[in-house]
């Protein structure tokens, strides 16, 4: 949600603002040879309200505290008074993209995506609901989509609140054609927030809005369903219901399309970036918007990444932290080769820890995953906790950003696959089994891979294990055979096969027809024909469910012993893993409250680390330090190994060579670290 919003300020013509330092590329080209990639993947952002007489200001100071990227607000399509009349805002646009441009910098700018607000609504003439009711999404009641001052903090009181129907063709036509005038403005970006159907405020969260008439339409002239009386709303054994969760997804994704499509015909190189706060989990079904499908149409996605109230760096248990980054890591392989940026908050005025400290802890798990950093203050997308340490950070990053954003390249990965209709439609049960086989990995420090319905007919790791992976449709099933032939080895779990991809019963499992296997409720393997493990009672959900109790209290004393989710790990190892006879090219011995991801990075092999030991909630941001972390290359990658701590400086690392093998031993791990050989 936009729960970051500057309270509005400076709405009409003010702008908040985040400028780069002297650079300056078309977005279509590449950067530089030392930048290979847009500019989009190396982005260190931050935002400022921008005056006219303040432009110079603005830029000196982002220089100073090496922010790079430009973001600007003044919402042109989520105000009613501009969405109306647009020119004054236009200049503004105008004005800051020259001025950027004219010191090498890159501008973006913000608008809303459904929502529309009318300022002190009850005392003018015109407002969105009072001139066109009919324009706003509803309840199946009739209720509609209308909110006043206090339903959020940026509604103000007296304002109208009103969230409007995608399908409305006027509207559509309006907000299109703002798109395209915006794009005309040399403006590098155009980034839209809140592309949600609306579920998110109280009392709308089960209201699977929405049933106005243009939406109701366009449902029964795709379907053939009549949405009023024909759906049985949130019952997901219902194939009608199903059928309205597909066309709520299809709907935002379509929408995030045709503005994307807009953009580019009149400005090629800007491009289309959508602010989503639901990541992998049920919230993304429930207002809609779906980062797996929207990183197919647009350029980007930023995240401002929650879930069941998760938010802040500073109220993360470690087990918070570990689902972040699997958040994180399943971002980056939806995106493929697009960059993902993270909008999230480190600190907002709580008691007993450090604001400097959880930035730290923040931006050095974000590098780590390989997402770009974007610095706030609280819970807004301005400012900053501690700006001395923001240029710190953002200075160390400038200085070291091809190892970070450069593109990670899989060696010998585990691949864990991501079911976006399982998920879909029982989220519950895949999502426990999904982040418990991710966690089961990387606890064991094995190089993984998550892997999509786009990815998997090139997936060519030695072993694939499908979470529960209930709904699978006739394409997976045939890339999944031809891997089983060419020698992958399947990993199927609980109730994998058993739907089809509407999520339709099958009268036959296709995976266990063609794996043999014949006994659904017993454990099975094979390592004749197609080589596979069959486990009916799911190990990653019993895991995740068991880190649940276990890791958090485990990890802030640094003391993984006799905890449970130890030996199931170590089960899954010796009983499923070992079995199938993998060598890893890279090993690596620490501890579980470490997370390290293996990749080639401009050819080089490359370890990165995060840290969450001895972190506790509220009360402690500095990590225990994690001692003598071994880890074993293969001869092949290099004869010399460096070591870069977060906010360190890139060292030499003793290299013992052992067989085939080369033993690197980092020292200490505070945050986080990255080993390469070369």
């Amino acid at each position: 949600m936009i729960s970051r919003r500057e309270f509005l300020q400076a709405q009409m013509a003010g702008m908040a603002v985040i400028l780069c330092e002297p650079f300056r590329l078309s977005a279509g080209q590449s950067a530089s040879p030392s930048r290979p990639l847009l500019w989009t993947h190396y982005v260190r952002i931050s935002g400022n309200s921008l005056r006219l007489n303040r432009v110079d200001q603005i830029i000196r100071e982002a220089t100073e505290t090496h922010v790079f990227g430009i973001e600007t607000d003044n919402d042109i399509e989520g105000r009613y008074e501009s969405f109306l009349d647009p020119t004054e805002k236009l200049k503004a646009i105008k004005a800051v993209a020259e001025k950027a441009h004219a010191v090498g910098n890159y501008a973006f700018v913000y608008v809303a995506g459904l929502e529309c607000i009318t300022a002190n609504a009850a005392n003018v003439t015109h407002s969105l609901f009072k001139d066109h009711p009919d324009w706003v999404q509803r309840k199946i009641t009739g209720e509609p989509a209308m909110f006043g001052g206090g339903t959020a903090f940026w509604i103000r009181k007296g304002d109208e609140d009103v969230w409007v129907s995608p399908y409305v063709p006027e509207w559509r036509r309006i907000y299109m054609e703002h798109i395209r005038q915006i794009a005309a403005t040399g403006i590098d970006g155009i980034y839209v927030d809140i592309p949600y159907w609306m579920t998110h405020f109280t009392g709308w969260e089960k209201s699977w809005a929405s049933f106005d008439k243009y939406t109701v339409a366009e449902f029964k002239k795709r379907t053939g369903i009549n949405a009023m009386t024909d759906l049985k709303l949130g019952d997901f054994s219902d194939a009608n219901f199903r059928r309205w969760v597909d066309f709520r997804i299809t709907t935002i994704t379509e929408f995030m399309k045709e503005i994307g499509h807009n953009v580019k015909l009149v400005n090629p190189d800007a491009v289309t970036i959508a602010e989503i706060y639901p990541g992998i989990e049920f919230e993304a079904v429930r207002v809609g918007s779906d980062v797996y499908q929207l990183y197919d149409v647009i350029d980007l996605v930023a995240h401002e990444y929650e879930w069941s109230g998760v938010g802040n760096a500073s109220k993360k248990t470690p087990f918070d932290w570990l689902h972040f980054m699997i958040g994180m890591y399943s971002f980056r392989a939806f995106a493929g080769e697009k960059p993902t940026w993270m909008l999230s908050y480190s600190w907002d005025g709580e008691k007993g820890v450090s604001p400097a400290e959880e930035m730290q802890n923040l931006f050095s798990v974000q590098l780590v995953a390989g997402t770009n950093c974007w610095d706030v203050h609280g819970h807004v997308m301005s400012g900053s906790n501690d700006i001395a340490m923001r240029k710190k950070i953002f200075g160390w990053i400038e200085q070291h950003e091809l190892t970070f954003y450069n593109p990670r390249t899989p060696i010998y990965p585990i691949g864990v696959y991501f079911s976006p209709r399982t998920r879909d439609y029982f989220a519950e049960d895949f999502l426990s089994s999904y982040f418990g086989f991710m966690a089961l990995l990387m606890h064991s420090h094995r190089e993984f891979q998550i892997v999509t319905p786009r990815t998997l007919a090139d997936f060519r790791g030695p072993v694939l294990a499908l979470p529960d992976t209930r709904c699978v449709n006739d394409v997976e099933i045939e890339a999944l055979e031809s891997y089983a032939r060419s020698g992958g080895k399947l990993i199927v779990s609980g109730r994998s096969g058993q739907y089809d991809g509407t999520g339709r019963v099958r009268q036959s499992n296709p995976l266990h027809h063609f794996l043999g296997i014949r006994n659904p409720a017993q454990k099975s393997s094979s390592a004749a024909g197609p080589w596979y493990a069959y486990l009916p009672e799911c190990p990653g959900r019993t895991y995740w469910q068991t880190l649940g109790k276990e890791f958090s209290p485990a990890a802030s004393r640094g003391d993984a012993a006799g905890r449970t989710f130890q030996s199931l790990r170590y089960d899954f190892d010796t009983t499923v893993i070992e079995p199938f006879h993998i060598h890893p090219q890279v090993q690596i011995v620490a501890s579980p409250f470490l997370t390290s991801q293996t990749a080639r990075v401009d050819g080089k092999t490359h370890v990165f680390l995060a840290n969450f030991k001895g972190l506790e909630p509220l009360k402690k941001a500095t990590q225990i330090p994690e001692k003598n972390v071994e880890i074993f290359f293969p001869r092949s990658a290099g004869s010399r190994a460096f070591l870069l701590p977060f906010l360190g400086e890139i060292q030499n690392v003793p290299v013992e060579r052992s067989g085939g093998q080369l033993r690197v031993v980092v020292p200490v791990i505070d945050k986080g670290v990255v080993v390469w050989l070369e």
